[in-house]
């Protein structure tokens, strides 16, 4: 993934206005794109038994996004997901369920986006820029 990102305007946007349509509960999805540059935010079913605390995306909506990059469609860069509590940070179960694949993680709370990678040794901010289309 390098030491940067790119992230569309668009896929911004459909995180911040999933987030406000579901609060109280989590909002989460996938992040797709080619090598640096996260072009959708594609919003996925918080399948979680507990979802005003805790986020699991659809296995459906997972296993679909990975068949589809197989297939030459984009490529599944990370996972999106809310914080309704406010705090923009992984939280211990953020950690716990991280797989130190590299993937990144962008974690919406309080109307704005910080974003991570899930590095071997726990998540690093992972600076990023916004582009257009």
């Amino acid at each position: 993934m390098g030491t940067g990102l790119i992230l569309t305007r668009g896929a911004i946007a459909t995180i911040l206005a999933e987030t406000a349509a579901v609060h109280p509960r989590e909002a989460c999805g996938l992040l797709l794109g080619q090598g640096r540059k996260v072009a959708e935010a594609r919003p996925a079913a918080n399948v979680h038994a507990e979802p005003a605390r805790h986020f699991e995306i659809d296995p459906a909506a997972l296993i679909a996004a990975h068949r589809a990059a197989r297939e030459c469609g984009p490529q599944v860069l990370g996972y999106w997901h809310s914080h309704p509590n406010g705090r923009a940070g992984p939280s211990g179960e953020d950690q716990a369920s991280a797989a130190g694949d590299g993937r990144v993680w962008v974690i919406a709370a309080k109307r704005s986006i910080t974003v991570w990678i899930d590095a071997p040794d726990g998540f690093k901010p992972l600076p990023y820029n916004v582009a257009d289309g």
